[in-house]
């Protein structure tokens, strides 16, 4: 099983992809089509840029834009966001819980009016690691929202809304038949101590929300090789956080885009020697676990 003694989520997580393993079917195989259509949207790859906060998110923007990317931002305000939009870059807005609920609607407001792809709320960054108490980011207070709460946020746009945070086919249910358009899983870089591998329950969230409702892997997507894992095991699409954050320091926009091509590069590669044609043919038969896993 796997394990960290301190429970952090990140290597557990880490542990768990690493022991995954791809058979081969090569026979036959053809140069495979990584085209993506997300949100009404087509994009060139499903790996896309994590919900960042803190950084040059227009640099990042403008690199995942180059690289036929989707880009998701997170915490900022309105004129940061407006600067990201101005890349042309396709964006979701993932905002916080904040406790102030005009913080939230005029962020809702902002992307409606501003041409944002979607927008969504980062449900597990409302409390904090240690205790139970409402978490407060960059001196901001955030506040746990209700069921109600939530429903309400997502109802009140025409944009699609996803809900970042979820790790369970139980929160994933719950978000649908909230009205949400999908699920972000994600344990927000080891927020839950000990969390399951969002890669370890892809699988039964899929079979609880069927194939309609936007499943995206967040955290630990370090390469190419990572995102055909997850994509086989059921992700509609993929992030990649830290692993663009030093290559946009040191390039700015286009060492973002040279390792999101690098990355799917690398996708392309595992798709010809698994003899998957594009995305819709992802089979979750080709991953093997060589650690015996049964939930419950």
């Amino acid at each position: 099983m796997f394990s960290d003694p301190a429970g952090n989520s990140v290597a557990i997580a880490r542990q768990y992809m690493d022991s995954l393993l791809v058979e081969s079917r090569v026979a036959g195989a053809v140069r495979p089509d990584t085209a993506f259509s997300f949100l009404g949207e087509t994009f060139r790859t499903p790996i896309m840029t994590a919900a960042l906060s803190h950084i040059d998110l227009a640099g990042m923007a403008e690199g995942a834009r180059q690289a036929g990317a989707c880009v998701s931002i997170g915490m900022g305000g309105n004129e940061e966001f407006a600067g990201v939009l101005a890349t042309g870059a396709k964006v979701i807005k993932i905002i916080k819980p904040y406790a102030d609920p005009e913080a939230i609607r005029s962020r809702i407001a902002f992307a409606e009016e501003n041409g944002a792809l979607a927008v969504g709320m980062d449900i597990e960054h409302a409390v904090n690691t240690d205790d139970a108490e409402d978490s407060v980011v960059v001196g901001l207070q955030m506040k746990q929202p209700t069921l109600e709460e939530l429903g309400t946020y997502i109802r009140s746009t025409h944009l699609p809304f996803l809900v970042k945070g979820v790790l369970s086919a139980h929160d994933a249910v719950v978000c649908r038949d909230l009205g949400a358009a999908g699920a972000i899983l994600s344990h927000h870089n080891g927020l839950l101590k000990y969390a399951v591998p969002p890669v370890m329950v892809l699988p039964e969230i899929r079979r609880a929300v069927g194939p309609d409702f936007l499943l995206i892997a967040d955290g630990g997507i370090e390469s190419g090789f990572d995102a055909f894992k997850a994509l086989a095991r059921g992700a509609d699409a993929v992030t990649m956080g830290k692993a663009l954050m030093g290559p946009l320091k040191e390039k700015g926009a286009a060492g973002v885009r040279e390792v999101l091509e690098k990355a799917t590069a690398q996708l392309q590669a595992m798709m010809i020697r698994t003899g998957t044609p594009d995305l819709a043919h992802m089979d979750p038969s080709v991953i093997w676990e060589p650690v015996p896993y049964r939930h419950g």
